[in-house]
């Protein structure tokens, strides 16, 4: 026996959430279908680094706009001010300044500082090979389980409905139209059908016979905790010379993880890959983070684990249309930094299926279609990865 909706949207995770709630506060009867849990995939293990930091003005913009979101919801999504500095060396410099100059312009509250300036503001860091830093007073972190939950609770409550423990197994196609998704127990019949499904993203695609770039890739992350009378690092850092980035955590502890494009290589099956932490992934992290800031020697390993990114060639999402006019849309693939821009994407994604004229922000560079053009999202440094 069917259901039907006006939209199915495939994953309750961040993506999926947040999509939920903008069409259900347009009077759409909406649908998660989610094989797992509530923000049971990328989401739930997010690092949930709140940044501005980006290349293009689209994602500038979209970082600008999420940030006030996760700071309106405050205590309710976990939202932990704490400011966010970016590291460059001499090659990347001027890179940094562009991006720096592009933020401004699109309202961000950001600066630069020299190295002096840099260890002033932050004395624990080692400076020597640090050219130029990127400073935003007012970014921070979240809470990942708080957040998500919070949109899926706003959802419902704008009428959303969310099915948990429901695998998708065939997205149905009738005259290159949409019409729905099966589950093993159940129909859900709909004109719209958004794949939010992340690592799984490929999966859910291929079941129309559609192939999309992006891969479930094995990430990790490390905790490192102090003795009394030793304080970790109070601002986020990304450096981008050593390729880490850290983040305070509650109890005097700091999280951390790696800024490096090689983590691509690591595909595994997102329904069985290993979610402990690397002994040596710890033990290089370490490293890297006691050469930035020497006081981590006093600090202690207390375990990691292992996430999933899931990644595409440039390192940005592909939100579109997968087939045109079909009603069978796309939105993952953010390669481990959509957490910070949810919120923008909801809306974006919302505005694609509603056929707004003039949208917030216009999906155009996430187009599944720029890499068969060969115009793939660039950034201002010698990778993409961070945006």
């Amino acid at each position: 026996m069917g259901q039907t909706f006006d939209a199915v949207i495939v994953g309750a995770g961040i993506m999926g959430c947040s999509t939920a709630l903008q069409l259900a506060q347009r009077g759409l009867k909406v649908a998660i279908v989610e094989k797992g849990t509530i923000g049971a995939g990328s989401t739930g293990k997010s690092s949930a680094v709140i940044r501005m930091h980006y290349s293009n003005e689209l994602t500038a913009r979209m970082a600008l706009f999420s940030l006030g979101k996760f700071q309106d919801l405050g205590d309710e999504c976990g939202f932990t001010r704490t400011g966010f500095v970016a590291l460059a060396s001499a090659s990347d410099c001027e890179g940094l300044k562009a991006n720096v100059a592009l933020q401004q312009k699109a309202g961000i509250q950001t600066e630069l500082l020299s190295p002096d300036e840099l260890r002033e503001l932050v004395p624990l860091l080692e400076t020597t090979d640090v050219a130029a830093a990127a400073w935003e007073p007012g970014s921070g972190y979240a809470d990942p389980h708080l957040t998500v939950n919070a949109y899926a609770d706003a959802a419902r409550r704008h009428g959303a409905k969310i099915f948990l423990g429901t695998d998708v197994v065939a997205v149905r196609m009738a005259a290159d139209k949409v019409v729905g998704v099966d589950t093993p127990g159940d129909r859900f019949d709909a004109p719209l059908v958004v794949n939010c499904a992340g690592p799984w993203g490929a999966h859910v695609a291929a079941m129309t016979g559609v192939k999309v770039p992006i891969n479930a890739c094995r990430t990790q992350v490390a905790l490192f905790g102090y003795p009394q009378g030793h304080n970790a690092c109070s601002v986020i850092v990304g450096d981008f010379i050593l390729g880490t980035y850290s983040r305070p955590e509650t109890g005097n502890l700091t999280l951390a993880g790696l800024i490096d494009p090689s983590e691509s290589n690591a595909v595994v099956d997102p329904d069985d890959y290993n979610e402990l932490h690397d002994d040596e992934f710890v033990l290089e992290l370490g490293e890297r983070l006691m050469r930035r800031c020497p006081p981590m020697k006093k600090s202690h390993s207390t375990g990691g684990f292992a996430a999933l990114y899931a990644i595409t060639p440039d390192w940005h999402p592909i939100v579109d249309e997968l087939v045109p006019d079909s009603g069978l849309y796309i939105c993952a693939g953010f390669s481990g930094h959509g957490f910070k821009l949810a919120p923008a994407v909801g809306l974006m994604v919302a505005d694609m299926l509603t056929g707004t004229s003039d949208p917030e922000f216009d999906p155009h560079l996430f187009r599944a279609a720029r890499y068969a053009e060969n115009d793939p999202v660039r950034g201002k440094y010698q990778y993409t990865i961070a945006g």
